[in-house]
């Protein structure tokens, strides 16, 4: 079966069951921030690289093969020691993602993904990657801060004002939407405990539309 089929087969068996079981082979995540981790080390295996990752109390309970939400890119635990973790990220991640970009004593958003009978605090996202986006603007309010984020023109039919969108990791709502930048506003809970608040003009980050909006573009043009 294409990946597109039976990824929409297991979202949509995902959303029959009212969030609580997620599909087999299909990682889910909600954009809820566990936990900020430290890239201790990046080491060339080519065609790939192996990044570890020191990931704190989020390593506890974790076991190989367990998916976690790198900065919004969902990645396999390949080893473990202790609170650090390993990951393999492939050519295709690391061309299409900022995780080619990491380099040691870099900070990055924790995920892990959703269990059977956790709350879904945010909006569902996959960790598939759509692109990646350019902060251009940056309008700081005391500890309130609205951020301009450049995004390639295509993912302007999977955005809406409040809709939702998930940065680097980090489900936000959309305040206005744009033909090639879209505007959120981030709470200072949200600054202080994500890689969100040490953002600066020029910096780049990962974004992923809402999968609802992905189905609802799909059925529009007769797509699966």
């Amino acid at each position: 079966m294409p990946g597109g089929q039976r990824a929409s087969r297991c979202f949509k068996s995902f959303l029959a069951s009212g969030g609580r079981k997620p599909p087999v082979g299909f990682p889910m995540f909600t954009g809820i921030i566990e936990a900020l981790g430290v890239v201790q080390s990046v080491e060339e295996r080519p065609p790939g690289r192996r990044l570890t990752i020191q990931a704190g109390n989020i390593a506890e309970g974790v076991s190989l093969g367990d998916s976690v939400a790198i900065s919004g890119c969902c990645l396999t635990v390949v080893a473990i020691n202790g609170s650090s973790l390993e990951f393999d990220a492939g050519p295709e991640t690391l061309s299409r993602t900022i995780l080619g970009r990491f380099s040691m004593g870099d900070t990055v958003n924790l995920e892990r993904a959703v269990r059977v009978g956790d709350r879904l605090g945010g909006h569902f996202v996959s960790g598939h990657v759509d692109a990646v986006g350019t902060l251009v603007q940056r309008d700081d309010a005391k500890d309130w801060s609205t951020f301009w984020i450049q995004m390639p023109a295509p993912l302007r039919t999977q955005m809406a004002s409040k809709g939702s969108v998930a940065v680097d990791g980090v489900s936000l709502t959309l305040v206005e939407v744009e033909s090639d930048r879209f505007s959120v506003q981030l709470i200072p809970h949200t600054l202080a405990i994500t890689t969100l608040g040490r953002l600066k003009v020029g910096d780049q980050v990962n974004l992923e539309t809402d999968l609802l909006a992905k189905y609802v573009e799909a059925g529009l043009h007769g797509r699966s």
